[in-house]
């Protein structure tokens, strides 16, 4: 499963664009009063403007060559801040999902991940760039029932259950390594952080067995 396109809101376009095209140094394809695009690999990322008072946050993962994770880390360390845990990098070891991870924060608060996921056999021998963040390879989804949730997108858009993971009432994952939809229970904390995930607006265009289908969620 591939995710396309996904958009989110934010209420900081100009750091928004500041941080993904200067720090991250993603191109920035379309920018104007109320949106800004991303290219992130094979994926796309547009902002909307919100024009709510509460901040919206969201998770997002994108994929890096198998083998680059240590790269990844090097890389960042003039850029931005990883989430470290007792002065170290955190580095999250999945091991039903085979994949290694690393977290930070966006502008927005957002919390982003950098994931290499060793099944995906993608290594790169070229040093790590940006060109080599792959794709959004997770979106995040809040839902008082996630597994619910989840069989109900599985039935109406011919999805499947993320076979490498236990799914349940908690935590609930759709589609594969390419791509995921993560659907959380309100309120669960987005790991590794203390901060509770609240349902905010997403629309999602993914492809899947050769169909293309867009989801939206509504807060």
């Amino acid at each position: 499963m591939n995710l396309n396109n996904i958009e989110i809101l934010t209420k900081e376009l100009k750091s928004t664009k500041d941080f993904y095209g200067n720090v991250l140094n993603l191109p920035v394809t379309e920018c104007d009063s109320k949106s800004i695009s991303i290219k992130i690999g094979l994926s796309t990322l547009k902002f909307v403007e919100s024009l709510k008072k509460a901040k919206p946050i969201y998770h997002l993962a994108f994929n890096i060559p198998e083998n680059k994770l240590n790269e990844v880390i090097k890389w960042c360390q003039n850029r931005i801040e990883l989430i470290k845990k007792e002065d170290a990098v955190l580095i999250t070891k999945f091991e039903t999902w085979n994949a290694n991870a690393i977290y930070f924060y966006d502008n927005n608060d957002n919390l982003l991940e950098f994931i290499a996921r060793k099944d995906l056999n993608n290594s790169e021998t070229e040093t790590f760039s940006s060109k080599q963040i792959l794709n959004i390879s997770e979106i995040g989804i809040v839902m008082d029932n996630p597994l619910e949730f989840g069989n109900q997108l599985i039935q109406k858009y011919e999805l499947n259950l993320f076979e490498k993971n236990q799914n349940n009432e908690i935590f609930t994952a759709i589609g594969d390594d390419n791509g995921l939809l993560i659907i959380v229970k309100t309120n669960r904390n987005w790991y590794p952080t203390e901060t509770p995930a609240k349902s905010n607006w997403t629309k999602i265009e993914l492809s899947n067995k050769n169909q293309n289908n867009t989801i939206e969620i509504n807060e």
